[in-house]
């Protein structure tokens, strides 16, 4: 007999997925760590398989989890829309919402007629902030912004993880004679995003460490720096969202396969009297469900 599996369950899986851990989970969800873990268990025993493996002290997910994980996301997106889909057409009013410059530009901005779609009565409006990670407007009802997840006071929501690699376009790579070794960064055009900090923790992790990076060209937003590296300025740290239609396109390569997990993330920040609007409810719950779309289809580049 089939057993379903509960709708806790899933999302206690789909947040342990998201933030890699139990405890980040159950702050999430406002359970206990052992109700969080009680429901992973649940689950295991409903689909008859394990998601989760230990990796020292914390989790990591198996081949089948990440797969699951996918799809149990889709599947909360899917009884959250159904939800809502009786007051879709007769939400109305105006939601604004402040994005990176970067994401919006090479991602969101690709698929925002979709929201339009579902709520055509409702009015949105995208700005970007006035400088990296602002969200200090006070007329901005959602921020999707790239930080470290400290804003005091304010409900946040981490959307999604970076793992960080070296891109550049074909014709640099071949301009260049090659990228053989990290090593060779050290001698080549490199594109830094506020720091060279992320460069300096990549080589570091490829063997290439005490490096004293000189020169090259520090952007102050992430879409600068994507679009230098395209038309062929040098080698930037790109990641699979910011990156992965580049990639996808071959406007942009990868001269090395390892990446690095960046200390920051993409976050959703509102106000928690703002977090209660069924509007912007539905544009959260919206890009949720877009982000594992997005996730499954760039893991496999």
């Amino acid at each position: 007999m089939t057993r379903y599996p509960s709708t806790t369950a899933l999302r206690a899986f789909e947040a342990i997925a998201r933030l890699g851990s139990v405890s980040a989970a159950a702050d999430e969800l406002n359970l206990t760590r052992s109700a969080v873990s009680h429901q992973l268990n649940m689950l295991e025993s409903a689909v008859g398989f394990s998601l989760t493996e230990r990796e020292g002290r914390g989790l990591m997910l198996t081949p089948k989890g990440k797969r699951y994980a996918v799809e149990a996301k889709k599947a909360l997106t899917i009884l959250l829309e159904a939800a809502r889909e009786n007051d879709g057409e007769e939400m109305t009013g105006q939601l604004s919402v402040s994005c990176s410059p970067g994401l919006a530009n090479y991602w969101l901005c690709h698929k925002l007629g979709d929201f339009s779609k579902r709520y055509p009565k409702l009015s949105l409006h995208i700005a970007s902030p006035s400088f990296p990670g602002d969200i200090s407007d006070d007329d901005i009802d959602l921020f999707i912004t790239y930080g470290n997840g400290q804003w005091s006071g304010k409900y946040v929501k981490q959307l999604i993880t970076i793992r960080l690699f070296p891109v550049c376009s074909p014709h640099f790579y071949h301009q260049q004679g090659g990228l053989k070794a990290p090593a060779d960064l050290l001698h080549t055009p490199l594109l830094y995003l506020m720091s060279r900090a992320d460069f300096r923790v990549w080589l570091a992790a490829n063997g290439v460490s005490n490096t004293q990076l000189e020169g090259g060209i520090i952007f102050s937003d992430a879409n600068f720096v994507q679009s230098a590296a395209i038309a062929g300025q040098g080698v930037a740290m790109g990641d699979k969202m910011l990156s992965g239609d580049a990639l996808a396109k071959g406007l942009l390569i990868r001269p090395f396969e390892k990446s690095i997990e960046s200390p920051r993330a993409y976050y959703l920040v509102t106000s928690h009297e703002k977090a209660e609007r069924k509007e912007v409810q539905a544009f959260m719950s919206w890009l949720e469900g877009l982000i594992s779309e997005a996730q499954s289809r760039y893991d496999r580049l």
